[in-house]
Parts: C-alpha cells; sequence; structure tokens
C-alpha cells in the first residue's frame, strides 16, 4: 500500500502537461472543503436552536402541570400539594392560578397571560422570576394578612371604606413593557374577562397594579405576554377564593417527565390529568428535526458536486498519465494496484478537503457561538441571536459521508485505469 499512496501523492504534486487537470483538482478540494464546512455550520445552527429552546422552555416553565379534567380549578389544593411533593422523581412543586387578561397603560393595551404565584414556591419549577432584569419580584412574596374588619378608621381603610388600600404589584416581561411603554414605578390597569355580574349584565373586572419588576427571559413568547400577580391578588382579581388551576412540579429527569407525569395523575386521583414539557412544544421540536434533515440532504449535494469534480479530474488525469500507467505495468505492476493508485488519489483529494472543511466549519461556528454577531427576530424566531452547538459526533457523520461519496466517484477512472493495455498506450511512442 505503501507504493500506492507515494505514487499517488507523488502524481498530486507533480507539474502537469494540461494546466486544466490541475485547476480541477483545485476545485475538486476547495468543493469537498465548502460543502463539509456548510454542513458543519449548518448542523451546528440547528443543533444551537434545538439546544436553546428546549434550555429557555425547560428552564422558565415546570416540566409537568396536573390540572383537572373539566377546567373547574383545583379547591383544596394544599393538602393535595403536601401530598404529590412525596412522589417519586419530583423535585419541587409550586400552585398557580392563570388567567387571560388584558393589560393598559394610557392609550397602549395589549393581552396576557397572568399567573398568580408564591414566589417561593415558584422559583423552585421555573426560572422566570430569577431572570427580572429591572425592579426586583421580591414584592410579590405574600403580605401580612389583613385583621379583620371591624370598626375605627383603620378598619375602614383596610376593608374599602377608607381613602385608600396598597396597590398589588405585578411582574412583566420586557418585550410586554416596552409594547405597552411602562416602566418599573408605573401604574398599570389589569382587566379580566371573567367580569362581574350585576343588574346591567355582565361588567368587566379591572384593578390597578403597580409594576414592580420586569423579567428577560430571551423566549419572545414568555417576555411579550407573560406576568406575574401574587396568588391572592390573582384569586381576588379572578375572583376564585382560595383555588388554583394547575399544580407545577419540577422533576429530577426531564426526560422522563412522561413517566413521573403518569405517576403524579395516579397519586391524584380521579379528575385529574397532566401534560409535560414535551407533549406541549412536540410540534416545534419535530419541526427543528424535519429542517435538520432537510438541511442535511440539500447542503449535502455540494458534496456530491465536488466528488463529481473528482471524477472528471481523476479521469482527466488517467488520460494524461497513460503512458506512465504503461511503463508502471510493463515493470510487473499489477492492474489491482494500478486501481489503488487512482483510489488514493481520489481519497487524497478528499481528505485534504475535508480537513479544510472541518477547521473552517468549527472555527466559523466558535466564532458565531462566541460572539453572537448574527441577531435574529426574537418576534419571528422566539430568541434574539442565531445560536451554534457544534458536536463532535457530527463531524463523524460529515467526514464519513464526505469520504464515502468521495470514494465512490473514484470507483469509475481507477476502473479505467487499470484496463490500460501497456502495448496498444506505447504503440505509438
Amino acid at each position: 500500500m505503501r507504493f500506492e499512496f507515494f505514487i499517488a501523492a507523488r502524481y498530486l504534486r507533480a507539474k502537469r502537461r494540461q494546466a486544466v487537470v490541475g485547476v480541477i483538482t483545485a476545485i475538486s478540494v476547495i468543493g469537498v472543503a465548502a460543502g463539509v464546512a456548510s454542513l458543519i455550520i449548518a448542523l451546528a445552527i440547528t443543533n444551537g436552536m434545538r439546544r436553546d429552546l428546549q434550555e429557555r422552555l425547560v428552564g422558565s416553565t415546570s416540566h409537568v402541570d396536573l390540572m383537572r379534567v373539566a377546567g373547574d380549578g383545583i379547591r383544596d389544593w394544599r393538602p393535595l400539594l403536601a401530598r404529590l411533593r412525596g412522589v417519586p422523581h419530583v423535585v419541587a412543586a409550586a400552585p398557580g392560578l392563570y388567567g387571560q387578561v388584558l393589560i393598559s397603560k394610557g392609550a397602549r393595551s395589549g393581552g396576557g397571560l397572568v399567573k398568580g404565584v408564591i414566589p417561593a414556591d415558584e422559583k423552585t419549577v421555573g426560572d422566570l422570576l430569577q431572570s427580572v432584569v429591572q425592579g426586583s419580584a421580591a414584592a410579590l412574596e405574600p403580605a401580612v394578612a389583613a385583621a379583620p374588619c371591624g370598626s375605627g378608621t383603620s378598619a375602614r381603610n383596610d376593608c374599602g371604606g377608607g381613602v385608600s388600600r396598597e396597590i398589588p404589584p405585578i411582574v412583566i416581561g420586557q418585550d410586554m413593557a416596552e409594547s405597552l411603554g411602562a416602566k418599573v414605578g408605573d401604574g398599570v390597569l389589569v382587566t379580566s374577562p371573567q367580569g362581574e355580574l350585576t343588574p346591567l349584565g355582565l361588567v368587566p373586572k379591572y384593578e390597578r397594579f403597580q409594576l414592580v419588576g420586569i423579567f428577560k427571559s430571551g423566549f419572545y413568547q414568555y417576555d411579550s405576554s407573560y406576568a406575574f400577580l401574587r396568588l391572592m391578588d390573582a384569586q381576588r382579581l379572578f375572583s376564585e377564593p382560595d383555588l388554583i388551576s394547575v399544580i407545577s412540579f419540577k422533576v429530577d429527569d426531564l426526560y422522563h417527565a412522561d413517566r413521573v407525569g403518569r405517576a403524579i395523575e395516579d397519586a391524584a386521583g380521579k379528575g385529574f390529568q397532566t401534560t409535560n414539557w414535551m407533549e406541549q412544544n412536540r410540534e416545534l421540536f419535530r419541526a427543528l428535526k424535519l429542517e435538520q434533515v432537510v438541511t442535511f440532504i440539500v447542503l449535502a449535494l455540494i458534496v456530491c458536486v465536488a466528488a463529481l469534480n473528482i471524477l472528471i479530474a481523476l479521469t482527466m488525469m488517467v488520460m494524461e498519465k497513460t503512458r506512465d500507467i504503461a511503463v508502471l505495468m510493463s515493470f510487473g505492476v499489477r492492474a489491482d494496484q494500478v486501481r489503488r493508485i487512482f483510489l488514493m488519489q481520489g481519497l487524497l483529494i478528499s481528505v485534504i478537503g475535508t480537513v479544510l472543511g472541518l477547521i473552517l466549519g468549527y472555527g466559523l461556528s466558535w466564532l458565531g457561538g462566541h460572539y453572537r454577531f448574527i441577531r435574529l427576530d426574537a418576534a419571528v424566531y422566539s430568541i434574539d441571536y442565531l445560536p451554534f452547538a457544534p458536536r463532535v459526533v457530527d463531524a463523524v457523520i460529515v467526514a464519513a459521508v464526505s469520504l464515502g461519496v468521495s470514494l465512490i466517484a473514484t470507483i469509475y477512472p481507477s476502473g479505467s485505469a487499470a484496463k490500460v493495455l501497456p502495448a496498444e498506450a506505447l504503440r505509438y511512442e
């Protein structure tokens, strides 16, 4: 094999009578390098999108949610919560009350999803309250229970008969704050569509809140529509005393969330159902997987074009080296050795191009991931920059595809070289 490799390497370095053969060889190397680099970068982007979306989704929300099948909310939730915290593989649990509202400041308004929470519990199942970038979420901590209503000035103030009472706090996402033109310390009006029944009909219920914090998760879905209230304030807004709509859980292995969810359902009893982060985002991750496969197939065509160049270059090289092949065969070189010479030559072109492509692809991926110089519209792509996550396994797959396709391209020209007849090739020399 050393003989064949020596001749193949010498043919690549040697000056050619036909300059076009050298040009095509160089184009073949560049083509392989471009195809490999494109594949590495494309796979790094799709892997990065999947990784970042998954990390932000899982970090911002719970792994498993427990709700009532009838959608009538969970009453007597405290003993149920205490019992479900003991389910195997459950790390943390938190109650919550969701509701669709209209949030407005002056003439600006927008729809949002508010969640009434107990902050100490909510922080154990999600990271949104820990990503406050302006103000603080400390004001959401439960207030001291008010004294029973009685007589006197203080009683009238606390029970609505006096001048004023405390304005409850709210924490909203950064994109929502920007669309409302609101900043920390401003008052916002929260309107519940459920409303109250009066002699004049159903009147929407509204309440003024003070903006105490603005969070930024980097995930547009949350930053543009989520808001947090204290659980008791949400219950008052939706006229649902001591009721919650969901119990959120964090589990020790997020990839087994479905299995733990079934155990939680069994422990909760009839009338309850669970959903997990995989079910809620199945279509998103399925679309990313399909995009990855399609991207790989499309960009692999670049490698196929480069392999076609290798075929052309080797075919022309066989025509150029016909006399040399005849001389080698007349000295006793076997046909299979001639075949391996040109197989080696094609493989060398492919290896050089693949190595250059891997270096270029991983280099550009590292730069893109480190400096994040490609910005995205978060409203469209859910994240505000293009992530890169190159993997070693991608290099193995891409290199195998590149070398395999290139090796197939060498079969015809190497076979033609092995069929050269020395007497015919040297007859007119």
